[in-house]
């Protein structure tokens, strides 16, 4: 296990310093969709009990109060719901007054089922669904040079007819092309970044 970890190629993407707004952990946070994660200062809730899961729940109907956490977690979970919009409100319900919710999703990225995968989303897709929250910070977490890499990878997997086969070349080439992440250094800064994005990430606040 240590040598397959030694020869795991980097992650085929960068992610955007800028999505960092240094937002406050209150005594009570929620992360949903941490399956397998570990996140300090944070009740975990996915939809299926795994490692690092505190509460076994659907994100369509919360299993807590009003009000009563400070921040909220939502990283590439809204793909894979039925109803987004309904997610969105359960998020709005239990966020307190003045807190913070983080909402990524993907853009431009494979299909990726978790059990099932529905939806891509855009910013100002994202932005309908903020009902009572106003957006203090919007974004892009991976950007073009991201989605160009995590494709071709894709891509040339497909390709291959045997498991092993599709093992050896996502190593290979990810080391071969993982220094075109670095693109996206540049390309964040870019007016069309949006055109094929990786993932996007919004920043809410509970009005008071």
């Amino acid at each position: 296990m240590s040598l397959r970890r030694a020869l795991e190629p980097p992650q085929p993407y960068l992610l955007n310093p800028a999505e960092n707004i240094g937002a406050p952990l209150g005594r009570w946070n929620l992360y949903i969709g941490g399956a397998g994660c570990v996140v300090d200062g944070y009740v975990n809730l996915d939809l299926f009990a795994a490692p690092g899961v505190d509460v076994r729940a659907d994100a369509h109907h919360l299993p807590f109060g009003d009000g009563v956490f400070q921040r909220v977690e939502c990283d590439a979970v809204l793909e894979h719901v039925v109803d987004p919009e309904r997610v969105m409100r359960e998020i709005e319900r239990v966020l307190a007054p003045g807190g913070y919710a983080h909402v990524v999703t993907p853009f431009c990225h494979p299909f990726h089922e978790y059990p099932r995968d529905f939806r891509r989303f855009t910013i100002d897709g994202l932005e309908l669904m903020a009902g009572g929250m106003e957006v203090v910070a919007k974004g892009w977490r991976t950007g073009p040079a991201a989605t160009l890499l995590v494709v071709v990878l894709e891509f040339v997997k497909m390709l291959l007819p045997w498991k092993w086969w599709r093992t050896v070349s996502h190593g290979v080439l990810g080391w071969v092309l993982f220094p075109l992440r670095y693109l996206d250094l540049w390309l964040w800064r870019s007016a069309y970044a949006g055109r094929i994005g990786n993932h996007c990430y919004l920043w809410l606040r509970k009005r008071g």
